[in-house]
């Protein structure tokens, strides 16, 4: 059984099939499942806040690897170079057009206040590139290009996100909690973590432009999806209702 969207097989050119809604197959061991099934992808266009694209490269000298040796070790090693505290379950059948990864995380939710479970779907890959789109309720709308390409001094790697923050939560969180800080973060650790898999420390360039300043206020309404929120409840409530299975379960003993 592999985690899977129920889509058809991805084209020729890489890219996934489109999907209506993002369906899982399998669910890894010890993952939360949440804000996940049955949601749509969300892209920038769909976001309440600000457009931003973000890019974050990282050098390696020339001989080090080739930009396939790079992207390949990436998609196999993806969740290893993930931040630690986090966890990225990547798909079984791994980061292929149409597989869906889930994400259980604190570093994400600005301020740390709480655990948040939401997905991402492979939308793109090939050779030297693969891009990450977000499901409804993610801190924001958008993907993430990581790919590889030669320059003069060796191979560049690189991650450039673009992106909306998803609601008006999850935007204040990005202005006044840190937000944007921790998206950063999140993607310089993978970076430095790319170029150390490789023998390289390497400091990490980021380059931060504000495409659209504008928010977007019919997209407002995107907070009912808002996967903090959701996945707050869930932690809140679960503990009773395991309490009160148990107790129906010693009763019936």
């Amino acid at each position: 059984m592999t985690d899977q969207t129920e889509v058809s097989p991805p084209t020729p050119s890489g890219w996934a099939e489109p999907t209506p809604k993002v369906r899982l197959s399998h669910v890894p061991e010890g993952a939360m499942n949440l804000n996940v099934e049955g949601r749509q992808l969300s892209g920038p266009l769909q976001g309440f806040g600000p457009m931003w694209q973000k890019t974050y490269t990282v050098s390696l000298p020339e001989g080090t690897a080739s930009p396939e040796e790079v992207v390949s070790a990436w998609k196999e090693n993806f969740k290893d170079f993930w931040l630690p505290g986090d966890h990225f379950y990547a798909p079984l059948a791994g980061l292929n057009p149409g597989e869906v990864a889930l994400i259980n995380s604190r570093e994400s939710v600005p301020g740390g206040l709480m655990k948040l479970s939401t997905g991402v779907m492979v939308v793109y890959s090939d050779e030297t590139s693969f891009t990450l789109m977000t499901t409804q309720g993610h801190p924001f709308s958008g993907w993430v290009t990581f790919s590889a390409f030669e320059d003069e001094a060796g191979t560049k790697v690189q991650a450039q996100v673009l992106m909306r923050a998803n609601d008006p939560m999850w935007e204040f969180g990005m202005r006044f909690l840190g937000g944007h800080k921790t998206e950063d973060r999140i993607w310089q650790h993978t970076l430095s973590s790319v170029a150390a898999h490789f023998g390289v420390q390497s400091d990490v360039a980021t380059e931060i432009l504000c495409v659209d300043k504008k928010l977007q206020w019919g997209r407002a309404r995107n907070i009912w999806h808002n996967a903090g929120i959701r996945s707050g409840l869930y932690l809140t409530v679960y503990p009773f209702v395991r309490f009160r299975a148990a107790v129906r379960s010693s009763r019936r003993a």
